[in-house]
């Protein structure tokens, strides 16, 4: 299978753990992409969406935008990841939709990770670690993650939808991501770190070629 059948194939398998008439939580990225596309047969309240890509794709097949400050909780939020770990913790903000995605995810009673096979790993790091940060301490977080041993460079002309540079940080073996994820969010300049530990996934549907694998954490 290629990797696109296997994206849509989690995508499809995630609309098994969203309510009829109940809002939704909905990522970005191309994985979720696929599962937007399968929502649109799911009649739902409506979705709260975590990057302008997200709802415009939403909106374009009919399916009711809100913003995260106009609710509470949210039964559940689908998102991908670039990385997962046997654990449930991520590494995410490849598109560069990281803040956004932890905001959602933190309204959510639930969260389902929809990833191929490729993207489980043994320990986090070998992704590049995204860090969303103020364009002015810049320099100086490259210079702590310096110290930690990692290669900082801002992404290429990217910004984030929050109009953020983002970090993208290379050489990192991340083995307590939830110890990494709370002193780098310390760290002045910092707006998000693309580490989800403290909100991770409690569930994963992974793509491969035997069909859906279900981790569960």
């Amino acid at each position: 299978m290629t990797q696109d059948e296997l994206k849509a194939m989690v995508g499809r398998a995630a609309l098994a753990y969203v309510q009829p008439g109940a809002l939704v939580g909905v990522g970005s990225g191309s994985t979720v992409a696929f599962f937007i596309d399968a929502l649109a047969a799911v009649p739902v309240a409506g979705a709260v969406s975590s990057s302008e890509a997200s709802s415009a794709r939403l909106r374009a097949l009919g399916i009711r935008v809100l913003d995260a400050g106009e609710v509470e909780r949210l039964p559940v939020y689908i998102d991908g990841a670039d990385e997962i770990d046997a654990q449930g913790c991520m590494i995410k903000g490849g598109g560069a939709a990281l803040t956004r995605e932890k905001i959602v995810a933190d309204l959510a009673e639930r969260f389902v990770c929809i990833a191929d096979a490729s993207k489980r790993v043994a320990v986090l790091g070998r992704f590049p670690l995204p860090v969303e940060v103020i364009a002015m301490a810049a320099p100086q977080l490259v210079r702590r993650f310096a110290a930690l041993g990692g290669l900082a460079a801002l992404r290429p002309g990217v910004l984030t939808d929050n109009g953020h540079p983002i970090l993208d940080v290379r050489g990192l073996e991340i083995t307590d991501p939830l110890a990494l994820e709370t002193e780098i969010n310390q760290w002045p300049g910092v707006v998000t770190v693309g580490i989800f530990a403290r909100r991770r996934a409690q569930t994963c549907l992974l793509g491969t070629a035997a069909g859906v694998e279900t981790l569960v954490f």
